[in-house]
């Protein structure tokens, strides 16, 4: 049932559009502010894999604008909530004075899933605003443990 709002949030990051996309579709980069493994295959169709400790969320690119827009498909493998490729996920970096303003739309989530999404997202997006201008976020709690969604995935 996918009856919760939409996760919609904004953030300011002092970079360029063209930097900050680049933190979407290049796995390195990727890497710096979430997760510690990324398989991305940059163009639609494409698979969207990171891995966030024991988490290993599943999807795949359904549009790309560079450097204006990027949609994947979002899910957790393992996960009877949330599985893989069941939410899509819209970034938009617009242009403006002193950086980017950067949108994000988690949207297809089930009833519930949107709250849990909301706080993982604002951990990842503080972090990706430390990384696009160059600082090291540091390391990512989240990727210990069960991280952003708390059901298991079966591996040990």
């Amino acid at each position: 049932m996918t009856d919760s709002e939409p996760v919609n949030l904004e953030i300011m990051i002092e970079a360029s559009p063209e930097t900050v996309f680049e933190f979407f579709v290049d796995p390195g980069l990727m890497r710096t502010w979430m997760g510690d493994h990324a398989v991305l295959e940059p163009r639609v169709g494409g698979s969207f894999a990171v891995d966030i400790g024991n988490n290993h969320v599943r999807g795949s690119f359904v549009d790309l604008q560079p450097p204006e827009r990027v949609v994947f498909t979002w899910g957790w493998e393992g996960s009877d909530i949330v599985p893989p490729g069941s939410s899509t996920v819209t970034f938009i970096f617009e242009a403006r004075e002193g950086g980017t303003l950067v949108r994000l739309i988690h949207s297809d989530l089930p009833t519930g899933e949107d709250f849990r999404h909301t706080q993982g997202w604002n951990h990842y997006l503080g972090r990706l605003t430390k990384a696009a201008i160059g600082d090291d976020p540091g390391p990512d709690p989240l990727e210990v443990g069960q991280g952003m969604h708390d059901q298991p995935t079966g591996e040990s």
